[in-house]
């Protein structure tokens, strides 16, 4: 089986191709962490892997994208490219959500995980998770909060933890106020998004039969986007100086 994974869903944008067979293997990933829109960099980024491979997009079994939270802008381009894909070569998405594919960087880590986005106004993407070997137990589904509220989360479990994600840099210090256990941050190479892991992390979604249709698929953005609240509160203060 070989799944064509897609993130780009944060500051990175990451694809990959892998095949799973007795014995799995990446054929690819390409990830840039640079300051262009993804709507310049994903599609050339999939073409470069497709040229170098010298691989038919035919041979792919499945789509998988990280399917939010994140970035709207983000998220809606890997959406719409999965979609793309899915409905030009009839095939199923797998979609994975952004903060479990990237705690899957840290697979087999005996502490307890950590990803932190950053979703502005003091808040995170974020949830906890463990690891029994390869499979990944959901402690604290992915969620948007206060970045003391997960670390309160933490410092009641009371075990070790290691951070990552673009969210550390923004919260680094607020973290070293607030957590009362033991904790890291991951190194450079374990601490974006990877398509990779994601990849991994869709073929057990495949396994166990979470896939969709193209026509299916929508991202899951968690909360509202800024200009949806923004019209919000200008609809609420309209309706409250009308109500006077």
């Amino acid at each position: 089986m070989i799944i064509m994974a897609i993130d780009s869903s944060g500051l990175v944008a990451s694809v990959a191709i892998l095949r799973f067979t007795d014995k799995s293997e990446m054929l690819a990933e390409y990830t840039i962490n640079y300051k262009k829109t993804h709507s310049q960099t994903l599609v050339p980024m999939l073409d470069e892997v497709k040229r170098m491979l010298d691989f038919d997009l035919k041979e792919v079994d499945a789509i998988a994208v990280a399917a939010g939270p994140g970035s709207f802008t983000g998220l809606r381009i890997g959406s719409a490219t999965a979609k793309g894909l899915g409905f030009v070569l009839d095939k199923p998405i797998i979609s994975v959500p952004t903060v479990d594919a990237l705690a899957y960087n840290l697979c087999e880590t005996n502490k307890l995980v950590c990803p932190i986005m950053d979703a502005r106004r003091n808040q995170v993407y974020t949830g906890l998770y463990t690891f029994e070997k390869q499979n990944m137990i959901v402690v604290t589904e992915q969620c948007v909060v206060m970045i003391d509220e997960i670390a309160a989360k933490i410092n009641q479990l009371g075990k070790e933890v290691v951070f990552l994600g673009d969210g550390v840099p923004v919260f680094a210090e607020k973290i070293s106020e607030l957590i009362k256990v033991p904790y890291s941050f991951a190194p450079a190479h374990m601490s974006r998004q990877r398509a990779g892991a994601l990849g991994v992390l869709a073929y057990e979604y495949y396994k166990a039969g979470k896939i969709q249709t193209a026509a299916e698929h929508k991202p899951n953005y968690l909360r509202e986007s800024q200009a949806e609240r923004e019209l919000a509160e200008k609809n609420a203060k309209k309706q409250f100086e009308e109500q006077e």
